[in-house]
């Protein structure tokens, strides 16, 4: 997959941008806070319908507009496709294939990429929730049916506690609450396929990032990863943090679909009571977590600096591998954004080796020295959100 020209109007801090982008690696750069993270935010947007930066798309749209438009020119194999989406602020979000208009959620689809950034270092020091959505993001990109799963998930979740908060404040017992069981059967039925198809995810990425991650770090370190589920836990508590799910089970064998669904209709029952003083649903996929390990340690609390960037990056370039291996359109478009600038020279020399082959990959630098010659041969430059000298070698 290849990205040919990417048109922005009212994104961030540009009114207006035409870049044309060219196979292989294309290099932007700028001083911090010229908008050159703002051009490949717009991509990562069209393949996940979200920022990597901010968890509100209002703050997409330029100042004093009222919209904000990405357009992106799409190849394949010689098939060219014409994708867009309107941000709005006022009303629901729009999008056009080929100038018909489509639902947004139909977008990703068209358009793969997997986008690094230094906020990816999150994946190993962050809370559980980071690395959810890690997972998540990738499911739907690699099955995009997934993400009426965890829609429908996200609904039932909501009903079902807004169920318990109303019997906590009531007072009702628990074997009074017949509706409640009702809820059970759902949220039994689509948490246990996404805790599947995360496991079974899971077990595809680990190859890839003991690979990934010797590339990046030039050491094998024994990176693993393991599936932390909150159903097999004995208690739990209010709070979605790194301590408080530590006495959650991890594990690295495969789960089965129907013993999940016993194990999570034994925990509900098991934390019943204690779901009824909270209010809140204390254990299913939203409360579950990926454990990883360096040399038998958790990378989290353990790892070096270095290493923590080694793991995330080996994250990110095994997630593209596997897209690779999946998808139908070809390559993702591989999104390194401002990551030079945090790494060594031996590391930027090996991270540069290893998105080589790929059919395209973007890269943004505040410096144009910190990225190796390979990945500088088609370069923008951009200043107060303006592209000085777009695609002049095009």
């Amino acid at each position: 997959m290849l990205v040919r020209h990417l048109s922005l109007t009212d994104f961030r801090n540009y009114s207006a941008a035409e870049v044309a982008l060219q196979p292989g690696a294309n290099l932007f750069v700028g001083s911090n806070g010229q908008g050159k993270t703002n051009l490949v935010e717009a991509l990562g947007y069209l393949s996940t319908l979200g920022s990597h930066r901010v968890s509100s798309d209002q703050a997409l749209i330029r100042s004093t507009t009222q919209a904000a438009i990405i357009r992106a020119r799409l190849e394949h194999q010689g098939r060219e496709v014409l994708v867009e989406v309107q941000i709005n602020k006022s009303e629901a979000n729009r999008a056009q294939v080929n100038r018909s208009m489509v639902k947004i959620r139909e977008i990703p689809r068209f358009f793969s990429s997997v986008l690094f950034a230094p906020e990816d270092l999150a994946l190993v020091r962050g809370d559980p929730s980071v690395r959810r959505k890690f997972l998540d993001q990738l499911l739907v990109a690699r099955t995009p049916r997934l993400a009426g799963v965890a829609s429908d998930y996200d609904r039932v979740l909501r009903q079902r506690n807004t169920l318990l908060k109303s019997a906590r404040n009531s007072g009702v017992k628990a074997n009074q609450l017949s509706t409640l069981e009702i809820w059970d059967d759902r949220l039994v039925a689509l948490g246990s396929e996404i805790i599947a198809e995360r496991d079974a995810l899971v077990a595809r990425l680990r190859p890839h990032v003991e690979a990934a991650y010797l590339a990046v770090a030039g050491a094998d370190h024994s990176p693993r990863l393991m599936s932390r589920l909150s159903i097999l836990s004995s208690n739990s508590t209010d709070d979605d943090t790194a301590d408080a799910d530590e006495a959650l089970v991890a594990t690295d064998s495969p789960v089965i679909r129907a013993d999940i669904e016993s194990d999570f209709r034994a925990a509900l029952v098991r934390l019943r009571r204690q779901e009824l003083d909270r209010g809140i649903t204390l254990c299913g996929p939203h409360r579950d977590d990926v454990v990883f390990q360096l040399n038998g340690l958790p990378a989290k609390g353990y790892a070096s600096h270095g290493e923590s960037w080694s793991f995330a990056l080996a994250l990110k370039i095994a997630s593209a591998d596997l897209l690779r291996v999946d998808s139908t359109s070809g390559d993702p478009v591989v999104i390194l954004d401002d990551v030079f600038a945090e790494l060594d020279q031996a590391r930027r020399t090996r991270l540069a080796a290893a998105v080589a082959d790929y059919e395209q990959v973007l890269i943004t630098a505040a410096v144009f020295d910190d990225v190796p010659p390979a990945l500088a041969a088609h370069t923008v430059h951009i200043s107060a959100g303006t592209i000085v000298d777009p695609a002049a070698d095009a």
